[in-house]
Parts: C-alpha cells; sequence; structure tokens
C-alpha cells in the first residue's frame, strides 16, 4: 500500500493538471472486469452492478496544492511515506484503488470516484462537473469521502465563506493628510473586531463545531506619498453546518456593519454551505462503529457538503493528519493506511446484512 502511495505521490498533479494520475488512475480500474469505468476530463468514476439493495460511493480528489519546500519529489523513511499529497489525499486515493482491485463481490454495489481541482475553486470542481454532466453516475444512498482525518469518522463540514470589504476614503498628499481620509487607516476597527471574534461552537450529534473568522488579504495604497482613496480586507468565515450561508452572512453584518458607511462596499466572492453529520445513515452508522471511535466535527470544508447537496448524507474517513495537509512536511505511515482499509474493506463485505 506504501509503494502504490509512493507511486501517486511521484506523479504531479497540482489543481489544473491531474491527467497523467487520470491516466493511471483509470488504468488501475479497467484492469478490474467487475467495473464499468468512466472517464469524463480528468474525472474517473468505476460503478459494480450486482444488483445490491444499496449503493456506497467513495471519492477522492487527485489534485494537490502546489509545492512547498522541495515535497514534490516522494520519499519513503521506514514505514512512512514523505511528499506533496501524501495525507492530502493521495494516501486515502491508493487505498480506494487497493479495495477496488481486491473485493469483486461487496455486500453492496460500490461507486469508485476520482475526481479534479478540489483544491481551487468550486467553479473548477470535477465532482460539480460530473453532476452537471452525468448526474446518473453519482447515484448512492450514501458516500465516504477519502479526506485525511486521522483513521476517524469527521461528521459532516463547516461552511466557507470569502467576504471583500472595500473601503473608501479621500486622496491626498502625505505632507497635508488633513485635507484627505486614509482609508487604510479605517481598516483599524474591523481589524480590532476579527482580534476579538469569538465563534459559536455548536454541538450536533454530540459533535463540536468550531466556528472561526480570519483575514487572508489586506490591500491597500497608491504611492509612497499619497494617502491612499481605497483599501480592502478579504475574510474567510467558517461556519457551522447548523447556518444557512444567509445567515452566516447576517452575522458578519452584525460585526461589521457598525463600522461601514454608504460609499462602502461589500462583496461576497464564494460562498459554500456546510452539511450535518448525517451519521444516521445505516451505512455510515456501520462505518464509525467499525473504527471503534467516536466520530468528531469536521471543522474545514469538504466536498461532502456537495454530496448533501445533492441529498446523498457522507462521511469523511481516511488516512493521515488532517492537520498535515498543505503543510511542507506531510506525510502518511503504512500503520494509517492499514487502519483505514480494514475498516472499509470490513464494511464493505458485511454490508450485505443491511440490505
Amino acid at each position: 500500500m506504501l509503494d502504490l502511495a509512493a507511486e501517486l505521490v511521484a506523479i504531479p498533479s497540482v489543481s489544473h493538471h491531474e491527467g497523467r494520475i487520470a491516466d493511471t488512475v483509470e488504468e488501475a480500474l479497467r484492469s478490474c472486469p467487475w467495473l464499468q469505468v468512466d472517464r469524463i476530463e480528468d474525472n474517473v468514476v468505476a460503478r459494480s452492478d450486482h444488483g445490491r439493495g444499496q449503493r456506497l460511493l467513495l471519492a477522492g480528489h487527485l489534485d494537490t496544492v502546489p509545492p512547498a519546500g522541495g515535497n514534490e519529489t516522494a520519499r519513503v523513511d521506514g514505514a512512512v511515506l514523505y511528499g506533496l499529497g501524501a495525507s492530502d489525499m493521495k494516501g486515502g486515493v491508493a487505498t480506494f484503488l487497493r479495495l477496488a482491485a481486491a473485493i469483486p463481490e461487496p455486500g453492496v454495489d460500490v461507486t469508485w470516484c476520482f475526481y479534479a481541482c478540489e483544491e481551487v475553486a468550486q467553479r473548477f470542481n470535477g465532482l460539480r462537473r460530473l453532476w452537471e454532466i452525468a448526474p446518473g453516475l453519482l447515484d448512492a444512498d450514501a458516500a465516504v469521502l477519502g479526506e485525511p482525518t486521522g483513521g476517524l469518522v469527521e461528521a459532516g463540514c463547516q461552511g466557507t465563506m470569502r467576504v471583500r470589504l472595500t473601503l473608501t476614503g479621500v486622496r491626498a498628499h502625505t505632507a497635508r493628510p488633513f485635507m484627505g481620509r486614509n482609508a487604510v487607516h479605517r481598516l483599524g476597527p474591523l481589524l480590532a473586531a476579527v482580534t476579538g471574534y469569538e465563534g459559536r461552537r455548536p454541538v450536533l450529534d454530540g459533535c463540536t463545531y468550531a466556528e472561526q473568522l480570519q483575514v487572508v488579504e489586506i490591500t491597500g495604497g497608491v504611492a509612497g506619498n499619497v494617502v491612499p482613496d481605497r483599501a480592502s480586507l478579504l475574510l474567510n468565515h467558517r461556519f457551522a453546518p447548523d447556518r444557512s450561508v444567509e445567515e452566516a452572512e447576517r452575522g458578519l453584518h452584525r460585526l461589521f456593519d457598525p463600522y461601514l458607511e454608504p460609499e462602502d462596499e461589500w462583496t461576497v466572492e464564494d460562498a459554500s454551505p456546510g452539511a450535518p453529520p448525517g451519521l444516521d445513515h445505516p451505512l455510515l452508522a456501520d462505518l464509525v462503529a467499525a473504527t471503534g471511535a467516536p466520530p468528531r466535527a469536521k471543522v474545514g470544508w469538504s466536498d461532502v457538503a456537495t454530496f448533501w447537496e445533492h441529498g446523498i448524507p457522507a462521511a469523511n474517513f481516511g488516512p493521515a493528519d488532517p492537520l498535515l495537509a498543505h503543510t511542507p512536511g506531510e506525510h502518511v505511515s503504512a500503520d494509517e493506511l492499514a487502519h483505514v482499509q480494514r475498516v472499509l474493506e470490513g464494511l464493505l463485505r458485511t454490508s450485505r446484512d443491511r440490505t
């Protein structure tokens, strides 16, 4: 398993450049005669058709963020694989490919879905493209997304929103600032509001979702001797799945409206709702039971929300520590891969009793 994961890590697949790894995945799945394989752009879907009573979809994205610190090279040290995508999420992809080849007669029908462009803007997301082009390929009763979770079930996910606040001022010479109004200085109270922000921590089905708010970009300035007349703040808000996008935005308005004026601009640059835990589905409840540990909340966003949007309950479950995702030192161990493989193999082989 570690060798297969290392082979995948060695294939560069930064978002929008997944062609080679999609070729590798497609070839592996086409070697399984019990699977019907479809390739749409750089998204690969393989389906069994045994006439079972339920269908479980297992999905993993093929892309990575750009390399950092030389981690584009796969390196195995003992029983640990280091390299770009080792944790997010080529370890999970390797596990799914191994299981697809190892279980020709699962107790439920299975759909294996490998897709592109998860790490970039939603308009490029390969899973969304599949729903646009061939939604029938994604029909399922429940889904498991192979995001890194440390071998625990992470339930649902939080919503995410990026809001840009653009404040206005009056341009002037810096030698005579009293003739103008500095738009950058106006950002101060907004920054203080973010610094003092205390997010909600709602508990849903025993899982605590801790809301977050961060400034991710500040822009402003004209020249070294000019009082700037415009400045903007880009905020990223992670909100619990008990609130809609509209409710989360209203919460931000309550926080920032006291500092805004009629000429200022409020722009939602992108937003995606979250997903509730959804672990009451029998297949997902069995998954939790098979791990032998209680679930926890997914405090980030994942495509579990995309499945929920289309009426499919889903959970995150995969190898590797999620805190390592997108870091120069991300890695996954052979033990982590083996644990996830054992849990999922048991689920796929024994789920016949639930149909």
